[in-house]
């Protein structure tokens, strides 16, 4: 952690405090207990999955290796944060928490899991409310604690969440950047005839990331494959004719993430004016990333672009208000435009309205957005518009009163290239938005 994020960092342990404070009190709780969390064992294995921490103790600790490890949290009293570090010869054990950051924990080393119960919650006869948050074990049920993951105080935090801190910012910021290196090196790659599995290959090492350390799994799809919104394989053997890639990859800084997606044609066709044209309609998106506005505004505008779109390359032949109107528009972009990130991927609370969890539902005819909320400055999210030739929604368009507005031997022509994302990380100031992707992009 550099000098500057190691200052951003006190003030966003103020600020997490002072949420935190709120939250307690409102509901009847004294102090808090956070679960680190364990790895789940494979099912008739002795191998465990990977392990990922628990969001809310990242939220204090920038500490990604933790198993079994608490931070314990009483207003007015000193963190502390319980770490687990065993005698043992069969694996590394992690090294102890440095950096400017651990001057405000009093830290306490364990050897054992199991002595972390002298730390946290109460005995059943004190009166004492502490509340758990994590992956519940069984054992905990011993420990006193007054609740496990109380929804109230989940509510009251998660709303909090969405609003990042400067700190947190400049964590996403430092995240862009590595995620930029990697698409870069992914894209020389694709441009040199590599496979999906070389071009992966290529991005982990630019990232300086590793399987595990993604914070998602990464999608890097040639061709058709593009088409498949989640494509989850990496083809070995490069395909004989290179028509386009599509590569949604993204990197963590301190637990931290950068969500980023590009599109790629092989060669200056009409596919790459395609693409050109989501870059620009991806940009004026962006744009209306502000204080005030509606998300699921911006959803609704993304799908009315990208039908105007659609009509100028004569994929379809009704205006776009007509093709929003009668869903035409859902062929072509079936998914959400984005989603608030920070500590995970799709981060928590997009459809809150309040901090006592009232949800606001999605626009009708648009189940897949995953973020309904009003913005506010702080609020990092994703806008990531697709255009998509997929067969199976194809097909059902075909045999549907929406096959005359689509012009099939145009999507012919196109369906060898799969389809575009454009997706790029974006925080809502009070004045103009942040994109953090582009930014990056720039600086590598």
């Amino acid at each position: 952690m550099t000098t500057s994020i190691a200052s951003l960092y006190d003030d966003h342990l103020r600020i997490q405090k002072v949420r935190t404070d709120a939250a307690l009190e409102a509901c009847g709780f004294d102090s808090l207990a956070i679960y680190a969390g364990r790895a789940p064992m494979k099912f008739l294995d002795d191998q465990p999955y990977p392990f990922v921490v628990n969001p809310h103790f990242k939220a204090w600790a920038p500490q990604s290796d933790a198993q079994e490890c608490w931070i314990v949290y009483r207003p007015g009293s000193p963190l502390q944060l319980i770490f687990l570090q065993p005698v043992d010869y069969w694996h590394k054990p992690p090294e102890l928490p440095s950096g400017n950051w651990t001057q405000h924990f009093i830290i306490a080393v364990i050897r054992s899991a199991e002595q972390a119960r002298s730390y946290v919650g109460k005995p059943a006869d004190s009166k004492g409310r502490c509340a758990f948050i994590g992956d519940w074990q069984d054992e905990f049920s011993q420990w006193g604690f007054a609740a496990s993951n109380p929804q109230q105080l989940l509510d009251r935090l998660h709303y909090s969440r969405a609003i990042k801190t400067a700190y947190e910012i400049e964590c996403m910021r430092q995240a862009s950047i590595l995620a930029a290196r990697g698409h870069l090196a992914a894209e020389a790659a694709f441009r040199a005839g590599a496979s999906e599995y070389q071009i992966h290959l290529d991005f982990v090492r630019a990232t300086q990331h590793t399987e595990t350390e993604l914070p998602y799994s990464s999608i890097v799809a040639l061709n058709q494959n593009a088409a498949v919104l989640h494509y989850q394989h990496l083809e070995r053997r490069a395909p004989g004719a290179l028509h386009s890639f599509l590569i949604d990859a993204g990197a963590a800084f301190v637990g931290y993430a950068a969500d980023v997606t590009r599109t790629y044609s092989a060669k200056p066709d009409d596919f790459a004016k395609l693409v050109e044209g989501m870059h620009a309609l991806q940009l004026s998106l962006c744009s209306q990333v502000r204080k005030g506005v509606d998300y699921a505004q911006i959803h609704l505008d993304a799908h009315r672009q990208i039908a105007a779109l659609l009509r100028a390359a004569d994929v379809i032949n009704v205006d776009a208000d007509a093709a929003v109107a009668t869903g035409l528009s859902a062929v072509f972009f079936p998914h959400g435009v984005g989603h608030l990130l920070g500590l995970q991927v799709h981060d928590v609370a997009g459809f809150m309205v309040n901090i006592d969890g009232t949800n606001k539902p999605r626009p009708p005819g648009h189940p897949t957005l995953r973020l309904t909320r009003t913005l506010e400055p702080g609020f990092a999210v994703t806008i990531e518009p697709g255009l998509y030739f997929i067969d199976l929604l194809l097909a059902q368009a075909r045999n549907s009163s929406q096959a005359a507005s689509i012009n099939w031997q145009r999507v012919d022509e196109f369906r060898p290239c799969g389809g575009i994302r454009i997706e790029d990380n974006i925080v809502c100031t009070d004045g103009e938005p942040l994109n953090l992707t582009r930014e990056a992009f720039a600086s590598v």
